[in-house]
């Protein structure tokens, strides 16, 4: 048995912290790993693994032994071999196609240099077609909890080396699903970025406007701390863009949009799951709130009935001319497609999203955000085998709008069916709240705990360790609490001057927060205390230095610029008030920060 098995990243962290060493744990671990498990494509070699160690040796000398300046010191990951990692090869699930990068792609590259080391490339659904994990010539990707049912693809290998424990985190691919649909089938959180926040340089397309780099993770906390390690604009991606706007919270009660009558396909399990986890929602305060989704399957249809197949023609457009045996016969016949499709198809096809998101923006616009089952049901193998396509189809019902209409997921695990199958649960939101899901999943966690994957281990309560804030030359860090938050009425003074969020965080438990009277629009005061104090939520946000002067002559009194300290003891510049000012002012502590008392005054 892995020593390691099911450790999250923050239990990595400790274990390095007390002493622990990565030649021990990890050449422990390769040791352990068996190149005949379909879940690997190809695996990392002992001398490469030695080489990746010597060279982690000279970064963490370089930064005078501080594993503050390395999160990911010495943690293993996977990668889904259709995402380039220099030395070893990218096949695609497809032979025929494998070449071997020189160098990583961007993602990859960026959590190599906060300390991660790559042990091997997993298993897909070829050409990441497909929501099943039955699709490839290294094998069928079985489900974790019982090997007669899928995995769920196309990230299939990725959700299953992270649902036994072999890795703490693995990086997919979702078009349609892709980081979702394993990620509800085993366990597992499976985070779907905003498009564009993590860059697709160094990934081989499915669709190229649609697709993103998703993270599989056993908490949510580590996933949204990976995100924030991985994220950031990248000129090589054309489709690349920085985060702008978008909430870092949900209110404390949140409204959630759920399907008014959703399709079970007979599957009577599920649906009792559905109700069970509705009922555990609303004992948190959540109101569930019966929607239309008929303009989102609609949507929906436009992913593979739609011109968008036509993208995936063109990323293996060569290899179908001259070599389309190669290609898995189910793959081959939905990508074959295309050959059928012209560009007054693409330009109607994107009429119609066009059409269809704006009915969608409304719809969303009524709640703080949507929430669904991952899937509606689960097959066996063999039912795929017998009914590939149809099947598949059904698995999407619920994922396949989401990149269509430029909005972001998180898949949450929610307990076990009465057959001893996980049961999963997305929530969506639009663009850029990417942050304000994790926060939800992570009262979600808390309320509703979840086993490690398929292993049989509760998640130690030991808190990750970041990385300090690290200065983007010519810019300054600002912590805003109030009217300037993501959505609230004087954002946009910082986006006229090109500042960009970084993080979503809290204070110091060494602070009290008041509404000020007569402020208009309504503000806070944030006031230092030597006791009594508590954290407040707070965003940080990046403002190039030539725009901070007339960012501050913007600020009335009796607010003002001072240094803040966050959660994490950093300091930085940010909102203070003058203690003068908050004679007769409410104190609103316990709400925790300014967007939850602003919705409970709503």
């Amino acid at each position: 048995m892995l020593e390691t098995r099911g450790w999250t990243v923050a239990e990595w962290q400790e274990a390095y912290r007390n002493g622990r060493t990565p030649r021990d744990l990890l050449r422990a671990l390769q040791a352990q790993l068996d190149s005949r498990d379909p879940a690997w494509i190809s695996l990392t070699g002992t001398d490469a693994l030695e080489q990746a160690l010597q060279q982690l040796d000279l970064r963490l000398a370089a930064a005078k032994g501080d594993l503050a300046q390395l999160p990911l010191y010495g943690i293993p990951f996977a990668v889904k071999d259709n995402i380039d990692a220099a030395g070893l090869p990218t096949t695609c699930a497809c032979p025929a196609f494998a070449t071997t990068p020189a160098a990583d792609a961007t993602v990859v590259a960026r959590l190599r240099e906060a300390g991660a080391i790559v042990l091997g490339k997993t298993n897909l659904d070829q050409f990441a077609t497909g929501l099943v994990g039955t699709r490839s010539p290294y094998g069928v990707v079985p489900n974790t909890f019982d090997a007669a049912y899928i995995g769920g693809g196309s990230s299939s290998g990725s959700a299953s080396v992270v649902a036994r424990g072999l890795v703490p985190f693995a990086l997919g691919t979702d078009t349609a699903g892709s980081g979702r649909v394993p990620a509800g089938f085993n366990n597992l959180v499976g985070l779907k970025p905003s498009l564009g926040l993590l860059s697709t340089q160094g990934v081989v397309p499915a669709c190229r406007t649609l697709d993103c780099v998703s993270i599989f993770a056993l908490t949510v906390a580590d996933a949204d701390f990976l995100r924030e390690l991985s994220e950031g604009f990248d000129d090589a991606d054309p489709y690349s863009r920085p985060r702008s706007g978008g909430r870092s919270q949900l209110p404390a009660q949140p409204v959630f949009g759920i399907p008014a009558a959703p399709e079970w396909f007979g599957d009577e399990l599920a649906r009792q799951a559905w109700e069970t986890t509705l009922s555990a929602l609303a004992d948190m305060g959540v109101t569930l709130k019966p929607i239309d989704f008929s303009v989102l399957h609609e949507t929906a249809a436009l992913l593979y009935d739609g011109p968008w197949v036509a993208e995936r023609y063109a990323a293996i457009e060569d290899l179908l001319s001259t070599n389309p045996e190669a290609l898995n016969p189910v793959v081959r016949r939905i990508i074959d497609r295309a050959r059928s499709l012209g560009a007054v198809d693409a330009f109607r096809g994107e009429y119609r999203r066009a059409t269809l998101a704006r009915a969608a923006t409304r719809l969303i616009a009524g709640v703080d955000a949507l929430l669904v089952p991952t899937t509606p049901t689960i097959y066996t193998i063999a039912e795929v085998e017998q009914e590939p396509v149809l099947l598949n189809s059904r698995l999407g019902t619920w994922t396949n709008f989401v990149n269509l209409l430029d909005w972001c997921a998180l898949a949450l695990p929610a307990g076990q069916r009465h057959d001893g199958l996980p049961f999963g649960i997305t929530l969506i939101a639009p663009a850029f709240h990417d942050v304000a899901l994790a926060d939800f999943g992570q009262r979600w966690q808390t309320a509703r705990p979840w086993r490690m994957g398929a292993t049989t281990r509760l998640p130690a309560p030991i808190p990750l360790h970041r990385k300090p804030l690290m200065t983007i030359p010519g810019h300054i860090t600002v912590a805003v609490v109030g009217a300037h938050l993501s959505g609230m009425p004087l954002n946009s003074q910082l986006s006229e001057r090109g500042a960009t969020l970084i993080d979503s965080t809290t204070t110091a438990p060494a602070y009290r927060l008041f509404a000020l009277p007569g402020t208009v629009p309504p503000k806070p005061g944030l006031l230092r205390v030597k006791e009594g104090g508590a954290a407040i939520a707070i965003e940080l946000w990046s403002m190039p230095v030539e725009h901070f002067g007339s960012f501050v002559g913007l600020i009335p009194a009796p607010l003002g610029i001072g240094t803040l300290e966050t959660a994490d003891g950093r300091l930085v510049k940010g909102f203070i008030c003058e203690p003068w000012a908050l004679d007769g002012a409410r104190d609103i502590t316990p709400f925790g920060g300014w967007r939850a008392f602003m919705a409970s005054q709503a």
